[in-house]
């Protein structure tokens, strides 16, 4: 039961101090489950990270639900979705309550500004950690060429064409398979 408790705290505390959505709160979870717990291993964390990001939903809580699963089986998935969507939905309820009435003030467009430097921080962090962490920059080769490649290839994919993100992920697991199977 102690247990159960340390999962829904530690999610929740994830849930109530992460902004800018899924991909910006991996680095918090990263951190809390890899160094503070030790649940998960870095290496195990990046597949969760890769799994969770192919899933429908948002990829931190879906990460969530995979780390509690992995520490206390499905009671610990439970916990840990309910930790991290608990604050959001509690949060928003308020914001939402308050938020048309004063989101053209000029302190709350100032805060604003402020944040959306820091979520993009948080974002490539996160993008960063994931790549040096896989080998995909950093390692015996400053950057892998074959991982190099099909990085490229899914950015100019998603930015100058209309394909739809699945189908450039279901293509990349593809091209994996051909490359490294």
């Amino acid at each position: 039961m102690a247990e159960l408790l340390e999962i829904f705290l530690t999610f929740f505390k994830i849930g109530f101090v992460s902004f800018g959505g899924g991909i910006a709160m991996l680095p918090l979870i990263d951190y809390e489950v890899t160094q503070v717990h030790g649940w998960i291993a870095p290496q195990e964390f990046l597949d969760i990270i890769a799994v969770a990001g192919m899933s429908p939903g948002p990829a931190a809580t879906n990460a969530a639900i995979v780390v509690g699963y992995a520490v206390a089986g499905f009671p610990g998935a439970v916990v840990a979705t309910v930790g991290m969507v608990l604050p959001s939905l509690m949060i928003i309820l308020i914001v939402a309550m308050f938020f048309f009435r004063i989101q053209e003030k000029p302190l709350v467009q100032s805060a604003f500004y402020g944040l959306r430097p820091v979520i993009t921080g948080l974002i490539f962090y996160a993008a960063t950690v994931f790549a040096l962490r896989n080998e995909i920059i950093g390692g015996e080769k400053l950057i892998n060429p074959l991982y190099l490649l099909i990085l490229v290839s899914a950015l100019l994919l998603m930015l100058f064409t209309r394909i739809h993100p699945v189908f450039i992920i279901i293509a990349s697991g593809f091209v994996g398979v051909m490359l490294f199977g």
